[in-house]
């Protein structure tokens, strides 16, 4: 028998994200933010202890990758997720 941990998989990572008018970002790292391509709201588990309220962002940064930043609206932290 094999001693595997499980893995969440797609767990959010810390991200530095600056952000300008009305919350939207304008930098992750130090890379700018070229266009938004999407936002939407995630609210989830809003009935038991720990509730999921996220502002999610599709970005396109300046060097040409896109990327996926959350705000979490209950902690306040910006995080990563992969796409």
């Amino acid at each position: 028998m094999s001693s595997r941990s499980s893995k969440r998989l797609n767990t959010p990572l810390p991200a530095q994200v600056c952000v300008g008018a009305g919350g939207v970002p304008t930098a992750v790292g130090t890379i700018a933010v070229d266009s938004v391509r999407e936002d939407w709201v995630v609210e989830d588990r809003w009935w038991n202890k720990m509730p999921v309220r996220r502002l999610y962002f599709e970005l396109v940064l300046t060097d040409g990758r896109n990327v996926v930043v959350l705000h979490d609206l209950i902690s306040g932290r910006w995080m990563t997720q992969r796409g």
